[in-house]
């Protein structure tokens, strides 16, 4: 399963819509032994978010799903308001950061990046 974006996504991602706020919704599925690793990576991650403006604005852990097919409950939640996806993209390429990532990797079996816009932005609801 992935975990990691691939570099032809991530170029697509930041394209769409480059210079737009995006808040991101990470879904994680830890490995056996990943949360301590995870927290690790939380830990040492902070330092980015700052430098390139980001915030967290919500982590919790999943609980017992109240509407899911099996295997779409996930072990923990993330929620991420990034000024732009360009920055969000700065972030992952951004060389000290990169030597973080194996940290994130290893602790997951299976990860959802989904980014979100808000619907005053889109004309949603």
């Amino acid at each position: 399963m992935a975990v990691d974006p691939a570099g032809s996504d991530l170029a697509r991602f930041v394209r769409e819509d480059p210079d737009g706020p995006v808040v991101m919704l990470n879904l994680l599925r830890f490995t056996p032994h990943g949360r301590a690793s995870y927290a690790e990576y939380t830990r040492k991650a902070r330092p980015f978010l700052e430098r390139y403006g980001a915030e967290l604005l919500y982590a919790g852990d999943g609980a017992a799903p109240l509407v899911a097919e099996a295997g779409q409950d996930w072990d923990a939640v993330l929620l991420v308001r990034y000024p732009s996806r360009e920055a969000f993209g700065r972030m992952v390429a951004d060389p000290e950061y990169q030597e973080i990532t194996g940290l994130r990797s290893g602790a997951l079996a299976e990860a959802v990046l989904q980014p979100t816009v808000p619907w005053t932005s889109r004309g949603g609801a």
